[in-house]
């Protein structure tokens, strides 16, 4: 049988399949590859966090069906996280629910809350989940640029009035991924405002709310008075505590929204691994040193990585928050588009980055750099830079040689 899923057909090709597809061929061929590419921290979870791991997990008990939205201990620890965080209010039992990480999250929100058709309103470029959870789920999205010469509540009163049928929502995510840039609490004052005169739910992706650089403390959209009314953030403790592979996350907020996510969560899953909740709840509410520590780690990386690749011959703006800087293409090469400059890049210098394609059409003339390795492998990435752009003229003559070929 010969059959195109419905879903499946609205999903474009991956875009970051090359250059995976091509690192996994040169270190299977032993090039020594330095990945920038995909944010996977490297940073290894803290001790205290794993020790509560160890001591639950021999409890037999711990080992049967968990609770789907969270057992109560982890969704009050969260409550009281954004209480001595944000000075913000949660009700543990029903403004908060655990997920299977922050993608789970938005993936099933997308399901419970929207009906094929219904327009969204999402960032561009953005994490590709933001728009294709909801892609998948049938609705419609509409992109609103994003950066930081863009007037976004132009753009986003341009897309409300023009949109037919009226949006249902809109997605934020700052400190950005893959952009890096960050807000105020004004700015979430007025998207609130202006969301509530226009019946339009807010959902908030804030997974990078602890990596920030210049000393001020990314806000949440929930800090707004009444934003409640109309706004869902989720998050993770993905990057905040280095544990990506623990698939522990959070949505917070509307009480609708998350009886609705809680409702499609009671039929989809039991819930992350009983033993893995208590570690988390260790970590919302032991010691905290650690996130400073991270903190730390990746802006010596970013100020390495700056520093090293400016002398190399690439100008990068130093990123005020997140894991990630976004580079613009040198413009020897703008004209290869993202895709094609990653994949000359790891072929001529041995270095893999995200190309800004794969998180939308605006991201093309730059690509994303994940600070998931050490400072010295971020200097030696540099030296291989450095060389890569010295021949320059050889390496476009090359690529250009490929494009035709194709």
């Amino acid at each position: 049988m010969n059959k195109e899923f419905y879903r499946i057909k609205r999903l474009p090709p991956y875009v970051f399949a090359e250059v995976n597809a091509m690192k996994a061929k040169a270190r299977a061929a032993g090039e020594d590859i330095i990945d920038l590419g995909m944010g996977n921290p490297d940073l290894p979870t803290p001790a205290h966090i794993v020790e509560k791991l160890k001591e639950v997990v021999t409890d037999p008990h711990t080992h049967r069906y968990s609770a789907s939205r969270g057992i109560p201990g982890l969704r009050k620890a969260f409550a009281a996280y954004y209480e001595r965080r944000f000075d913000v209010a949660l009700d543990p039992e029903t403004e908060c629910i655990v997920t299977l990480g922050s993608k789970e999250g938005f993936a099933n929100l997308a399901m419970a809350m929207s009906s094929p058709g219904d327009v969204i309103l999402c960032p561009n470029p953005s994490y590709p989940i933001h728009a294709f959870g909801f892609i998948i789920a049938g609705a419609a999205i509409r992109h609103i640029p994003v950066g930081e010469n863009v007037n976004f509540m132009a753009e986003l009163d341009r897309a409300v009035r023009y949109s037919v049928p009226a949006p249902l929502a809109i997605i934020l995510n700052f400190p950005a991924n893959p952009t890096a840039q960050v807000v105020d609490l004004a700015f979430y004052e007025e998207v609130v405002a202006y969301c509530r005169r226009h019946n339009v739910y807010v959902i908030s992706d804030l997974a990078y709310a602890e990596i920030y650089f210049d000393g001020r403390p990314p806000p949440s959209v929930l800090q707004v008075k009444g934003a409640k009314d109309i706004a869902i953030e989720v998050s993770s403790l993905s990057k905040t505590y280095s544990m990506p592979g623990w698939r522990i996350g959070f949505a917070a907020g509307n009480r609708e929204l998350i009886h609705a996510l809680t409702r499609v969560k009671s039929y989809l899953d039991y819930g992350a691994f009983t033993p893995i909740q208590v570690a988390s709840t260790a970590a919302l509410n032991g010691p905290q040193d650690c996130v400073e520590e991270a903190r730390q780690t990746y802006k010596r990386r970013r100020d390495v990585l700056v520093e090293s690749f400016a002398f190399a011959g690439w100008k990068i703006p130093s990123p005020p928050a997140t894991m990630f800087a976004w580079a613009p293409i040198p413009p020897a090469f703008a004209h290869l588009g993202s895709l094609e400059f990653s994949k000359l890049l790891l072929r001529e210098a041995k270095v893999a980055v995200s190309p800004g394609a794969g998180f939308g059409e605006y991201g093309d003339g730059f690509v994303r750099i994940a600070l998931v390795e050490n400072r010295q492998r971020i200097r030696q990435a540099a030296r291989n830079l450095k060389r890569f752009l010295s021949s320059a003229d050889r390496a476009l003559e090359d690529a250009d040689r490929r494009a035709v070929g194709s």
